[in-house]
């Protein structure tokens, strides 16, 4: 007896689930019990030159009558994957994602109606391709509170970002080598704009505040393209980094959640993940902290963490099926934040003077690390003291 399952886009993620699971055919099939088989493909496309071209439909209603009893959704966006996935979960279909956009915008929803019809709603891809996240926070974590996750979550603006350094380019360069070696798409804007990891962030943000929904559109997010070969250069020159970090703490009221650049330093972990890799900080009150880190993206490591869920849901084991709350949860005003910045300045004392009352901290001739200043406050702070710019820091 087989366990039947449909791929609803065969695109980059989709053909690699397919490819993962008829390669690890046997292994899977030991540690399920029971054979996973591709039944279907759901594509408005055909694929002839695919040796998976006989199981391609393009009818809907083909695969949703079937006896299917996981799917496979890798269409992506919010509207096709949404009403496929609500229609596959209120029929008892679970529904295996790669795709954070549906989930950071619709996993309330979508994991109540998972709920109501006893099937799984699994998005372990979601985040950081094929590292393991999700199901460590839901499982291994789950005695912790925790207080911190900070990740560099996007393999794009990574690999922009660490060519920048390592090579001398400028952004602009930098994204074309991106685009042409297949890490950027034809419009970057949702990863070099911060909203890929304004999405991630969203999920691990709710996850962490046990299913206190945390939506993207409540956290604020900067992006990379302002990035200059100069700024690269005046980081290595204080001991940094500059990366694109996700970052969620608790708060002592309400949690603090954006996404925004930061002179990551040099003993920070996160300082040397670098191209293409992703890794995310985790701190937990007993567990203390913990790294992930591996492929964030591309075919074979996100179809590997999809055909995890695959195995969970053939198992019967909605790990990630917990109360995500429909209502909205409040989070920080990004001007309320409190953070440590570093100032740049062509005369430190200037800064030292406009930052008095916060503790600081000279890194360079150039370079003043200012603590627990207020967001709302650094716009004065950066005026007073004729500073030429300034950035987070993380150390």
């Amino acid at each position: 007896m087989a366990i039947n399952v449909a791929i609803m886009g065969f695109g980059t993620v989709g053909s690699g689930v397919a490819e993962t699971l008829d390669i690890n055919k046997d292994a899977i099939t030991k540690r399920v019990g029971e054979e996973i088989n591709v039944k279907y493909i759901l594509d408005i496309r055909d694929f002839p030159e695919s040796r998976f071209a006989s199981l391609v439909t393009h009818n809907a209603d083909e695969v949703f009558e079937s006896d299917i009893l996981i799917a496979v959704e890798t269409i992506g966006g919010a509207r096709i994957a949404y009403e496929y996935t609500k229609r596959a979960l209120s029929l008892g279909i679970s529904v295996v994602t790669s795709n954070k956009e549906l989930v950071s915008t619709h996993g309330p929803e979508l994991i109540k109606i998972a709920q109501e019809n006893n099937c799984c709603y699994l998005f372990e891809a979601a985040v950081g391709g094929g590292i393991p996240i999700i199901r460590p926070l839901y499982k291994c974590l789950a005695a912790n509170k925790i207080t911190r996750i900070a990740g560099i979550v996007n393999g794009t603006t990574n690999y922009i970002l660490s060519q920048m350094k390592d090579e001398g380019i400028d952004f602009d360069t930098a994204l074309q080598q991106a685009k042409d070696n297949g890490f950027a798409e034809a419009n970057p804007s949702a990863d070099i704009d911060g909203i890929d990891a304004q999405r991630k962030i969203s999920i691990l943000s709710t996850i962490a505040s046990d299913g206190e929904y945390i939506a993207p559109d409540s956290i604020n997010a900067e992006g990379i393209s302002k990035i200059t070969v100069d700024d690269m250069k005046f980081a290595s020159s204080i001991g940094c980094d500059i990366k694109l970090i996700a970052l969620y703490e608790c708060g002592e009221d309400k949690p603090v959640v954006y996404v925004a650049p930061a002179l990551v330093d040099k003993s920070n972990l996160l300082y040397n993940v670098n191209g293409v890799f992703n890794a995310v900080m985790v701190d937990g009150n007993s567990l203390g902290q913990a790294m992930f880190y591996g492929q964030g993206a591309g075919t074979m490591p996100t179809a590997s963490a999809v055909c995890g869920d695959i195995i969970e849901a053939a198992l019967g084991n909605p790990a990630e099926n917990r109360v995500w709350t429909e209502e909205r949860a409040e989070i920080t005003p990004y001007d309320e934040i409190s953070a440590d910045i570093v100032v740049r300045a062509d005369v430190p004392a200037k800064v030292l003077g406009a930052a008095e009352g916060y503790e600081c901290e000279v890194l360079s001739d150039e370079a003043i690390l200012v603590k627990g200043i207020k967001h709302k406050d650094i716009a004065a702070l950066v005026s007073a003291s004729e500073a030429s710019s300034w950035m987070h820091y993380l150390k």
